[in-house]
């Protein structure tokens, strides 16, 4: 996939805006089952944690979007 904008109804985008929607629709079931898990209670900061899990997620998607 080659990096060029995106035509979204009309509104010419970055891909890396797009990559960011997806991940952040990816964390959220992942933090609804934390949540429910327990995990996010075991955190530090769990906000950092999700954080960490997002750009986690976000640089898979990109990583896999230039091959």
């Amino acid at each position: 996939m080659s990096f060029v904008e995106i035509d979204l109804f009309g509104v010419c985008v970055a891909p890396i805006s797009v990559m960011m929607v997806v991940a952040w629709l990816i964390l959220l079931p992942l933090r609804w089952i934390a949540d429910r898990g327990g995990i996010l209670r075991l955190a530090w900061h769990p906000a950092l944690l999700e954080f960490a899990v997002y750009a986690i997620i976000l640089s898979s998607i990109i990583l896999f979007a230039e091959n």
